[in-house]
């Protein structure tokens, strides 16, 4: 269905191709799934399919893609419009009609599919994404991940024998993402439609996939296999692999209901640790919201939320697509005024003060990092960024390349990967240090390494006495980073506790690791390696 035949893509300016001598061959009826590090060339690999590569993104390609029998070289995107559909990581950049209905057939029109069909997909593409209370909203009024599943629903609707999808599930929450992955093993099984899914957070993909493309970390270095064969190596792995490593089981298991037939043995080996590590104190207010209520227009957003926000703390913001986080977090930086009740940051209202004194208070970093970049290259707003928070020059450089290494100085921000441009956004707000930090789903486009960086920087900045706020649907991130959760449902504060006991009593925000060792409260495969190193410490003590 999908062939790349020796495949070569050079981008002009670029000092190494993105994509060099690939050959792959992914059958009709197959999900394929495509892993690699940030900025490594998945979405290269992945435009190529429907034609973007070459046609609308530039640059050279050497060898042949073929779709469905037809040549990217002869076919542009409009040709292949009936046979790929396609979902890039920024779904906002595809939207042209104002409500989710119509975008929702916009593109068979295109295509002159007849009304009666036209309908009874829009109605089916509505039950298999859960959009029925969406169809007459305006697509501005949604949160990111109900836009991110419209515009897979866009993709839907015009029935091509292939979708290919760039991180499809970075903006949904666990459970939307659970409909959505089912939805496409639905497609792939009942329809034989093949699929192309590039995504970082396996452990939600994994067990759905019928073949893995690994794209390594040397240009060319591309394998496929079974999920099994690559996963039992891979560098990049989902926190199941990588506690099947660390507990030394074989086969590696893949899913947590293969890896929970191994967890009383090794529940009973963790039992002889000293247990998981206990969080740190947390310290001042930092911030507070009280009896906030928001909306937008008839639609309600927050509904008398009062929260405390305290030095070293880390606190994630959890909950649905459209329950609040993004607009507890635009009226914490100031982007909103409360239309009842209050927010103060050291305090002041954000809201009040002019944008010179309120980055000195708060850092944003928002779901679309393009919006903080505007500059001509990565050079550029790293000195920006040194001149706006009063740095020393070299800071937010020095900080980009702790998160992601390697980008270089004269690549504009446009042509960075999903990951890096968050990398470079994520960098300019964390430089200057500010006493609040919010985080707006901060691991989006970002491998497992440069999560774990993340981790690590946020683990350090609230140690250094900030507070740390990050909205997010990434429970692997939670279980790693968190102190605190707040779970929002509608607009309300439904929990507030800490991490481990919101995380491992939850059915629906548990990692990987709590769901396989319940009813035991591990959150993370770092925490259950310190511990069986501390149990063979011990057993190789003398008595």
């Amino acid at each position: 269905m999908i062939s790349f035949d020796r495949v070569t893509v050079n981008y002009p300016g670029a000092s190494a191709p993105a994509l060099a001598n690939v050959s792959l061959a992914i059958e009709e009826g197959h999900l394929a799934l495509v892993i690699g590090a940030t900025g490594s060339g998945k979405s290269t690999l992945l435009r190529c399919v429907n034609g973007l590569v070459p046609h609308f993104s530039g640059g050279r390609l050497n060898g042949t893609v073929t779709v469905d029998g037809r040549s990217t070289e002869q076919y542009r995107p409009r040709d292949l419009a009936d046979a790929v559909g396609y979902v890039g990581q920024d779904p906002d950049a595809t939207f042209v009609a104002d409500t989710v209905e119509d975008e929702l057939a916009y593109a068979m029109e295109n295509l002159g599919v007849d009304s009666a069909t036209m309908r009874r997909r829009v109605e089916d593409v509505l039950d298999t994404l859960n959009l029925h209370a969406l169809r007459q909203r305006a697509i501005s009024t949604l949160s990111g991940g109900q836009r991110q599943r419209v515009a897979i629903g866009a993709a839907f609707t015009a029935a091509p024998r292939a979708l290919v999808l760039d991180e499809p599930t970075s903006s949904l929450d666990p459970v939307s993402a659970e409909e959505v992955l089912a939805s496409l093993a639905r497609l792939v099984h009942d329809q034989g439609t093949t699929i192309l899914v590039a995504e970082h957070r396996l452990e939600r993909i994994v067990q759905f996939a019928d073949i893995v493309v690994e794209i390594g970390a040397v240009r060319g270095d591309v394998r496929s296999g079974s999920p099994a064969a690559i996963f039992a190596t891979a560098e990049l792995a989902p926190p199941v692999v990588r506690l099947a490593r660390v507990a030394g089981w074989s086969p590696v298991p893949l899913s947590v209901r293969d890896a929970r037939r191994h967890a009383p043995e090794l529940r009973h080996r963790l039992e002889a640790s000293k247990g998981p590590a206990t969080m740190a104190s947390r310290g001042d207010r930092v911030a507070n919201v009280k009896g906030l209520t928001a909306a937008y227009g008839p639609i309600p957003a927050l509904a008398d939320v009062t929260l405390d926000f305290h030095e070293g703390e880390v606190m994630a913001v959890m909950g649905r697509n459209g329950a609040g986080k993004s607009t507890l977090l635009h009226h914490l930086v100031g982007l909103r005024r409360a239309q009842r009740g209050s927010v103060e940051v050291l305090g002041r209202a954000p809201a009040s003060l002019a944008a010179s004194e309120a980055i000195r208070l708060v850092g944003l970093v928002p779901q679309d990092p393009g919006a903080l970049l505007c500059a001509e290259n990565v050079a550029t707003e790293c000195r920006d960024g040194d001149r706006d928070g009063k740095l020393a020059e070299g800071t937010t450089r020095a900080m980009l390349e702790s998160l992601v290494g390697g980008i270089s100085d004269d690549t504009h921000p446009k042509d960075l990967s999903e990951g890096q441009r968050l990398a470079l956004a994520l960098a300019i707000v964390l430089a200057p240090e500010p006493p609040l930090l919010l985080l707006d789903e901060p691991t989006r486009g970002l491998d497992y390494g440069a999560k774990e960086r993340l981790s690590r920087q946020l683990r350090q900045f609230a140690a250094r006495g900030h507070c740390v706020v990050v909205a997010t649907h990434d429970v692997e991130l939670v279980a790693e980073v968190a102190d605190r959760v707040v779970v929002l449902a509608d607009g309300e504060v439904i929990t507030d506790g800490p991490v481990r006991s919101v995380v491992c009593h939850s059915a629906g925000l548990a990692s990987q690791v709590a769901r396989i060792l319940a009813p035991a409260e591990w959150l993370t495969v770092e925490e259950v390696a310190t511990a069986l190193l501390e149990t063979q410490s011990e057993d190789r003590t003398p008595s």
